[in-house]
């Protein structure tokens, strides 16, 4: 079985579309899966719009911490292959085959290039070529989709729970270190709601102090806003 995990928090603005892509391309694969929801602390009609839309289970916790949200998702998840999807990405079922037979070849786990939905900013369209060539040349994929055997997430510990911020980067390392990681060649679609929320110093910021200070520099939520204080928008 494959399970899928959603991490949420008041995203019901987002999670229909994120649940019905993913129950759109698992239909017509002929595999056994779950949409599991793991709904963190929030206020809104999240749980209740994932369910309406698809989503087997909903969990629901309190930690507003995005590592163990999702790590609590794995602790729930009967599959034997983890996907790990952000409430504002949309998978699709050729990432999901690419994954699949990345797995079945031998890869513990991999990753997917995020493409942004809507409207970008300028300094993101003149950079993002550049930062995609950079994104598989050192396979390093963000977060948006990631993708792991059971086997590689109970050996690698899952995602630090030490950290509020770039788990998903200490992830991909860790599993590294246990076998072959892929990054696949499809990409999935995204969000660019942050991209266009937050101006560009702030976000190179925190690209500058995971650069410096690598994942140990997010062991706190200071000035993590980007993630835990956003700013909300309904999909274009």
């Amino acid at each position: 079985m494959i399970s899928l995990i959603i991490p949420a928090h008041n995203e019901e603005a987002w999670i229909e579309r994120s649940v019905s892509a993913i129950c759109t391309a698992m239909n017509g694969m002929g595999e056994p899966y779950e949409v599991l929801v793991v709904d963190d602390a929030s206020t809104d009609s999240t749980a209740a719009v994932a369910r309406q839309h698809g989503a087997h289970e909903i969990v629901r916790v309190e930690h507003r911490q995005i590592s163990a949200t999702r790590n609590a998702g794995a602790r729930h998840a009967r599959g034997d292959i983890f996907f790990f999807v952000d409430a504002d990405t949309l998978v699709n079922a050729e990432v999901v085959r690419s994954a699949l037979r990345s797995l079945r070849a031998g890869a513990v786990g991999g990753g997917c290039v995020p493409r942004f939905e809507g409207r970008t900013p300028l300094w993101w369209k003149l950079s993002s070529p550049f930062i995609t060539r950079a994104i598989r040349w050192l396979r390093l994929p963000g977060g948006a989709c990631q993708f792991c055997t059971r086997d590689a997430f109970i050996a690698t510990g899952g995602f630090s729970e030490e950290l509020f911020a770039a788990e998903d980067a200490l992830f991909v390392k860790d599993l590294k270190r246990y076998g072959p990681f892929v990054v696949v060649p499809e990409p999935v679609v995204t969000s660019g709601r942050n991209l266009r929320a937050h101006s560009f110093w702030s976000i190179a910021r925190l690209l500058t102090r995971l650069a410096l200070r690598g994942p140990q520099g997010f062991r706190d939520r200071a000035g993590l806003d980007l993630w835990y204080q956003p700013r909300r928008e309904k999909p274009e």
